[in-house]
């Protein structure tokens, strides 16, 4: 008689899904290096003949400035996949503002680099703090005395940030200078979780853990409501104020032009281009061969005497590399790791922060003796308990050897994101930075009344309390005690941390915690974080803290280790990168807006159906915030 108890089928069940999953991911990954090596073939005599030499760039031109897409700490995306969709023709839609402002920094004793031109047309914008940075290497640049140029057909919150920080913006004629401000809103979801009979079981601690409620209510609760409306307000007015400066208005001027353009537009019979013209926000209506024109007469024509001299940024880089203007040298070092995205167990994909992969980038730093100090750059909402308690861990294995450790957060360090600021000997943050979401939760939806409603049910036996934790059966007592519980505890966990890192009591942390989320400026005033300021002023500060002599130190990203597969693939997507530009043209501009604005509305509804499939574990913790604006 057959009678196998559940533990042997599910075991047998599990090693079979194992065993096949193991093939598949060997099959998947040799299909791709199969694929990456057919293109490197195709392309490679092309690439031989058309970029074999280092760009030559001319005796005076602009540095051309072109972000496409979002503007980001870290691209995401595998290498080789990566490779693969730009010799298709399909870009990442990133730009690193590294590149941006180390291609600044160059560029600025330069004595070829004349002028900048800051070509907005193709840009999706980024958290402001991400532009500060940008636009602080736009004012560095410019204190050479040398001029930068913006150009929009039209300019929205993010493109104007940066071109108020230009000599002259110029707008095409048929332009718009609009600003829709800071907003949050959230898709709610439980009338339609309950319709198919779905129950998402929720454990949390903190009453501003907000992260879980898209599964539970159907709107907005009062604390998520206040905490929000608190930090996109301190969002805008940190705008308000940076741009107002920068274009040498008054905040009441710029408020007023935003909050009367419709009836300005209205008055001047649609011309909005005029409106914004005569608000004193931009300096010229140009068409970009116009301002084709304009930049010959500050650099020159080029060879063929149809456009300027230039360089865009990718062959800027590359001249500037070959020419070690940017090289990496030996001896003492301040070391820049990069933690971006959501935090995962194991190795983690590009655009995400593994446990496994961090942890092992800090403990090559820590065992590097040239690394004299160590800046840890944030840009997370969080994610596994366990993921960023492994690297917690290791960043205080680093802090044993008593070099400083400083955290620079750029958008977004909050929650799990927090969790791994706590070590750091000082915090550094944006105004604007998004930080805090101190609290812990976990979830586990169960569909037995939706498999009901078609004639299905759950019966069976078990040996313990735990027994028959399974999808198609409600959580029972006992687990869903356990697992407040545990969660409870992580959450006293999380606060002995930061309460060490801090130097304050539990109690202290616990009323500024609770999972609420705070505004850079509001952080520095309750003590979460140290100072507001750039990451290079949390490179300079760590170098104080080494005692190491301005000069007499370099600065070096310390990235994870790619495979032998992957190296190849970013050294051919670099390579191509400007071939296909030069040669191909770029992508259609009302394609890439289309693409840009579809990941903006349907990305983020992507983003939580997988973080709760991935959630869908019982025991698994998550210290992340759901708490981005727009």
């Amino acid at each position: 008689m057959e009678f196998p108890t559940r533990a042997v089928a599910d075991g047998e069940g599990d090693d079979v899904r194992k065993f096949f999953g193991y093939v598949w991911k060997g099959l998947d990954g040799l299909r791709k290096t199969l694929h990456l090596l057919f293109l490197l073939l195709i392309f490679g005599f092309i690439i031989g003949g058309l970029s074999g030499s280092i760009p030559k760039i001319p005796k005076k031109a602009a540095l051309v400035l072109a972000p496409e897409g979002e503007i980001v700490e870290q691209r995401s995306g595998d290498p080789i996949e990566l490779a693969i969709a730009e010799a298709r023709g399909d870009g990442s839609n990133e730009t690193l503002l590294r590149d941006l402002v180390e291609a600044l920094h160059v560029a600025k004793d330069d004595a070829r680099i004349a002028a900048v031109l800051l070509d907005l047309r193709y840009t999706s914008g980024a958290g402001q703090p991400t532009l500060d940075e940008f636009a602080r290497a736009i004012d560095d640049f410019r204190r050479s005395g040398k001029k930068v140029v913006a150009f929009g057909e039209a300019y929205e919150r993010d493109t104007y940030f940066l071109a108020a920080h230009a000599d002259e913006i110029h707008l095409d004629p048929m332009g718009l200078v609009a600003f829709e401000g800071y907003d949050r809103y959230r898709r709610y979801y439980k009338a339609a979780l309950d319709k198919l009979g779905v129950d998402v079981n929720v454990y949390r601690v903190g009453v501003y853990k907000s992260a879980v409620e898209p599964f539970i209510r159907n709107d907005m609760s009062a604390e998520d409501r206040e905490e929000s409306q608190v930090f996109v307000n301190a969002l805008w007015d940190t705008y308000v104020k940076s741009v107002a400066t920068a274009r040498k208005l008054t905040p009441e001027a710029f408020s007023s032009y935003v909050a009367t353009l419709s009836a300005r537009v209205q008055a001047a019979k649609g011309d909005a281009s005029k409106v914004a013209l005569d608000a004193k926000l931009v300096t010229a209506l140009t068409s970009y061969p116009d301002v084709e024109q304009r930049m010959i007469k500050l650099v020159g024509a080029n060879d063929d005497g149809d456009s300027f001299a230039d360089v865009d940024l990718k062959d800027y880089l590359r001249v500037a590399h070959a020419e070690k203007k940017l090289k990496k040298t030996d001896g003492p070092q301040v070391a820049i790791i990069v933690a971006a995205g959501e935090i995962v167990d194991g190795e983690g994909k590009a655009g995400t922060i593994g446990g496994k992969s961090m942890s092992e980038t800090i403990r090559k730093a820590r065992l590097d003796d040239d690394v004299k100090a160590l800046v840890l750059r944030i840009d997370s909402p969080g994610g596994s308990v366990l993921a960023s308690e492994e690297i917690y861990r290791e960043l205080l294995a680093y802090k044993e050897t008593k070099r400083p450790l400083v955290v620079s957060m750029g958008d977004l360090a909050a929650s799990g994101g927090y969790y791994i600021s706590a070590p750091a000997d000082e915090i550094w943050a944006s105004p604007a930075t998004i930080t805090g979401s101190i609290g812990i939760f976990g979830l586990f939806p169960t569909f037995n009344r939706a498999i009901d409603k078609i004639g299905v049910s759950t019966d069976g036996v078990g040996t313990t309390p735990l027994s028959g934790v399974r999808l198609d059966r409600p959580v029972n007592p006992a687990m869903a005690t356990l697992l407040q519980s545990v969660i409870e505890h992580g959450y006293d966990e999380f606060l002995a941390r930061v309460s060490k890192g801090r130097n304050k009591t539990r109690d202290e942390v616990h009323a500024i915690a609770q999972g609420r989320v705070w505004a850079g400026r509001d952080a520095l005033r309750i003590g979460l974080v140290d100072h507001l300021g750039s990451l290079q002023q949390a490179v300079e500060a760590a170098a104080k803290r080494a005692k190491l002599a301005e000069g007499k130190y370099s600065v070096r990203y310390r990235e994870p280790e790619l495979s032998w597969a992957q190296e190849i693939a970013q050294s051919f997507k670099t390579r191509t990168a400007a071939i296909v530009l030069r040669y191909g043209g770029s992508a259609d501009p009302q394609l890439l807006q289309t693409v840009q604005l579809a990941r903006r509305d349907f990305g983020p509804l992507e983003r939580e159906v997988l973080r709760l499939n991935r959630a869908a574990v019982p025991g698994r913790l998550y210290a992340h915030c759901f708490c981005s604006v727009r």
